[in-house]
């Protein structure tokens, strides 16, 4: 905790006083252009990943950076009012779905059932999943490669159910959001974007 207590010491004295014309434009108000949905793993970082400031990316985080089917009622509030609130209230013109390899949401659902004894909500919202493992089982696929192909599905499982949002049709519908789906490789910093033409990911590359 020391370690965070300085981190906070070194930001004010350092990276707020370098910065302090962005905070004082900001504090008034935020006017993201990117709604940027991830996972909750401590390894993923948006403002790092992205090299974005402050005020530039709204982040909604949840485990396995799933977007849950369209409801009105009482289930998944957390992150579909987030959405709601985004994409109805700020001017946001991108929307970016970003998974990670070595994702435990995704693995997660291959575990046994007795696994989440002690642990309903977790259970409740990976149930979520639960057509990825389906599609996985039906596939021909090796179990080395699992990973990879469930963190890759739930991303384009997570696009769909996000384009049904009546809101997000009206939005792609009159071409004001691009949407993307982004799989990032913790341990070489590579990440792919999904190409909807060919329907891959490839990598995002570029001149420095």
């Amino acid at each position: 905790m020391e370690n965070i207590k300085q981190g906070v010491v070194n930001f004010v004295n350092n990276k707020f006083q370098n910065n302090k014309k962005l905070f004082e434009e900001l504090k008034n108000g935020q006017n993201p252009h990117t709604l940027f949905v991830c996972c909750c793993d401590s390894r993923i970082i948006p403002s790092l990943i992205t090299k974005s400031k402050p005020g530039e990316l709204f982040v909604v985080r949840n485990i396995a950076n799933i977007i849950p089917p369209y409801s009105d009622g009482d289930d998944y509030l957390e992150t579909t009012s987030a959405i709601e609130y985004a994409l109805n209230f700020l001017d946001i013109k991108n929307i970016v779905i970003c998974g990670h390899s070595d994702c435990g949401g995704c693995k997660a659902i291959y575990k046994d059932e007795k696994d989440f004894e002690n642990l309903p909500n977790i259970k409740k919202w990976l149930k979520l999943l639960y057509p990825i493992k389906e599609e996985f089982l039906k596939q021909d696929i090796n179990i080395s490669k699992r990973s990879c192909f469930s963190e890759r599905l739930n991303l384009l499982n997570s696009y769909e159910n996000l384009i049904k949002y009546p809101y997000v049709n009206d939005l792609l519908f009159d071409g004001k959001i691009e949407i993307y789906l982004w799989h990032y490789v913790i341990e070489n910093g590579e990440i792919y974007d999904y190409d909807f033409k060919t329907k891959e990911f490839t990598l995002i590359k570029g001149e420095i």
